[in-house]
């Protein structure tokens, strides 16, 4: 079996993004992970997480953590604890955030990711995650609501990002790494949320 460590990254993200920004409850989380994903992707073709992102009304949503944290699964209990406050469930961790399963350019987009949103409210980061022309956007228009919103739509031409080429370049190597080893990636991508 191939080990990713997308469910140790996943879950260390969460406690990264609780203990260092404000107001850290489930709709701001969701975007948090979105922009964090969503950046590196745009440097390298490949998610740290492994989550999929759909179009919710209020965003870009991976809907088994977000149907997740309303069960909360005993490794992800054990690490973060919502607690409802007046207007905002908040995600308190409850471990110490462990940063082994990163690269260093995870850690340092972990980092800035949780600095340019330290602050942000949820609703503050909705106007930003909706922007027209962004991934959001663009797959609410040709797909429609509660659709999966396609990495390779982060690719905008920007200094640090990849060319749309190298993107699928990447996305297809991982494709044939997959069949090579023959994992089903479906189960792969089922065992960052186990039953």
């Amino acid at each position: 079996m191939i080990v990713t460590h997308q469910r140790e990254r996943l879950i260390n993200a969460i406690i990264y993004f609780a203990k260092n920004t404000k107001y850290c409850g489930k709709t701001k989380l969701m975007k948090l992970l979105y922009f964090f994903d969503f950046f590196y992707f745009q440097q390298t073709g490949k998610t740290i997480t492994g989550l999929e992102y759909e179009t919710w009304e209020r965003g870009p949503v991976p809907r088994k953590l977000y149907e997740e944290l309303s069960s909360m699964k005993a490794d992800l209990s054990a690490a973060i604890a919502i607690v409802p406050l007046e207007k905002i469930n908040l995600i308190k961790a409850k471990e110490k955030f462990e940063n082994e399963h990163f690269a260093p350019k995870q850690l340092q987009l972990l980092e800035k990711v949780a600095y340019i949103f330290r602050d942000a409210r949820a609703e503050d980061m909705t106007e930003i995650s909706h922007l027209k022309h962004q991934p959001w956007d663009t797959t609410l228009k040709h797909k429609g609501m509660y659709q999966k919103i396609d990495y390779l739509l982060a690719i905008d031409g920007s200094k640090e990002c990849l060319c749309a080429e190298d993107a699928c370049d990447i996305r297809n190597e991982i494709d044939e790494m997959y069949e090579i080893f023959g994992i089903d990636k479906d189960i792969e991508r089922n065992s960052l949320f186990p039953q």
